[in-house]
């Protein structure tokens, strides 16, 4: 299968070349994609030189930092018009490590392959390193949160590493998604789930950057919270509409 790793940048210059590296190293026949939001610190201009002794090395510019969600949408884009079979998201920072990839890509090739493939920091096996306390306790609350509002079983609902089936990503509608951070994650694990899409999870070890600035912001947790308990209440009206409706037809 033709695979593309998608890696949104900004401001990388640091951990990019290293992520990049192992990268080619663990997995030499994927194709990698860097995404970069106009990085002040030169990430793009060193991406270009990357790509310009390593065919199997992309870049697309953006205009500005317009956030992870857009970022991996016009990467989806971009791999989908070049006839990728499976594409791939993975961080800059070196948190999701190249050498586990491999895992992912066994299991999307797998003949009951799912449409979606997720690293679990929170399935046996999985494990977080180096990370402080309130990270834990945010991300295994957030995950709890977004289980119990959507009604779905998925552990790492927020995890950004991951392996789309391109057939999964075309019946998706792109263009409308607006999310970003976490709640872009929740989003496109909701979407295919709703679209009749199937989920995998395989343990990861998630290592905490050591290297530039996290973009987590407050604004990324609030819109999480936001997006998903508005997901879920109309999840839960749809289903009692259903209910209502069915229940008149039977009476009827």
């Amino acid at each position: 299968m033709r695979t593309l790793v998608i890696i949104p940048t900004y401001d990388e210059r640091e951990s990019l070349p290293v992520t990049l590296g192992r990268l080619r190293a663990a997995v030499p026949d994927v194709d990698v994609l860097v995404v970069d939001d106009a990085s002040p610190d030169g990430t793009g201009a060193w991406a270009d030189e990357a790509a310009a002794t390593d065919p199997q090395v992309h870049v697309l510019h953006r205009q500005g930092k317009g956030g992870l969600g857009a970022a991996y949408v016009a990467g989806f884009a971009w791999g989908l018009e070049r006839g990728y079979d499976v594409l791939c998201e993975m961080d800059a920072d070196g948190s999701h490590r190249p050498e586990e990839l491999v895992r992912l890509l066994e299991r999307s090739a797998a003949p009951d392959a799912p449409g979606l493939v997720i690293g679990s920091r929170w399935v046996p096996g999985g494990e977080v390193v180096n990370w402080p306390r309130h990270r834990l306790l945010l991300s295994r609350g957030g995950n709890t949160y977004v289980r119990l509002a959507l009604g779905i079983g998925v552990k790492d609902a927020t995890g950004g590493y991951r392996a789309f089936r391109a057939a999964t990503l075309r019946a998706l509608d792109l263009p409308t998604v607006e999310s970003h951070g976490y709640c872009f994650q929740v989003d496109m694990t909701w979407r295919v789930l709703r679209g009749g899409g199937t989920v995998a999870e395989v343990p990861i070890t998630f290592v905490e950057r050591t290297a530039g600035v996290s973009k987590m912001s407050r604004g990324i947790v609030v819109e999480a919270l936001t997006k998903v308990t508005r997901w879920g209440a109309a999840h839960r009206w749809a289903q009692l509409r259903g209910r209502e409706r069915r229940g008149v037809a039977t009476r009827a």
